[in-house]
């Protein structure tokens, strides 16, 4: 346990810092360690960050796989304090490297015990009460990413820095998930589109991925979470003075400005 905590406390102090990450000292061993390690950030981050309101999914787009070259979704969290409302101006000058992805982000009506795994789409489905149209803010935060390996990179939250949320939308108001268009839109020019379906065939099959991945530790996701789906498009990173606006057909528009 010792090693987990000094490697937690060392992504915290990065975190914190907003310094590049190197290799860790002693990095974890593998996946299932990650997440230990992951598990300790929280509570480590807790007083810089606030309580957990919720989880991110990475990996979950066949061109977010590519680019990472992990082949199945990653967990992460999300902090009160990391979650901002349509029209936010950010200073890049808070993050190492940002970035952005579209997402459809969901919003829990009740929860999703361990005790009730393994779960399907249909099963989440029926627990959302609504949708978001949300940026997922990324952060590069390492000196070079694709030498750290999955284990640390799931360890420190997979890239997570918060989100950036559009206007609720009630379920019963949602189209088609799977045929939801997304466009990512910077500084007033489209730069990538995807569609719900390119999220793990739809977006709640991404959901019961994280239901059951934090049933197998014994968790559960809760009433008023928030989840961050997966990406329809490959990150975007930024540079300051951007303009950021996603268009999620049926949901609605999220901007953010990072000055």
């Amino acid at each position: 346990m010792d090693r987990i905590l000094a490697a937690a406390k060392a992504i915290a102090l990065a975190r914190r810092n907003h310094a590049p990450l190197a290799a860790l000292e002693v990095p974890p061993a593998d996946e299932a360690e990650g997440y230990q390690v992951q598990r300790a950030l929280h509570d480590l981050l807790l007083p810089h960050a606030g309580p957990l309101v919720g989880y991110k999914i990475g990996c979950t787009s066949q061109v977010m796989q590519d680019y990472i070259g992990i082949p199945h979704p990653c967990g992460g969290g999300v902090f009160q304090k990391g979650v901002h409302d349509s029209g936010v101006q950010l200073a890049a000058a808070d993050y190492v490297r940002v970035g952005v992805e579209c997402e459809i982000a969901v919003r829990l009506k009740r929860n999703l015990a361990a005790g009730e795994a393994p779960f399907t789409a249909e099963w989440v489905g029926e627990a959302v009460e609504a949708y978001h149209p949300a940026i997922e803010i990324v952060d590069d935060r390492y000196v070079k990413w694709e030498t750290v390996g999955a284990p640390t990179l799931i360890a420190d939250d997979f890239f997570a820095a918060g989100c950036v949320l559009g206007e609720i939308v009630p379920r019963s108001s949602v189209p088609d998930l799977k045929a939801v268009k997304g466009r990512a839109i910077v500084n007033g020019e489209e730069v990538s589109h995807g569609t719900g379906a390119d999220v793990l065939g739809h977006p709640h099959n991404a959901l019961a991925w994280l239901a059951n991945h934090l049933a197998a530790e014994g968790k559960g996701l809760h009433a008023g979470q928030l989840v961050l789906t997966g990406s329809l498009v490959k990150t975007l990173w930024l540079k300051a003075g951007d303009k950021v606006r996603m268009e999620l057909d049926g949901l609605g528009v999220v901007e953010a400005e990072f000055t």
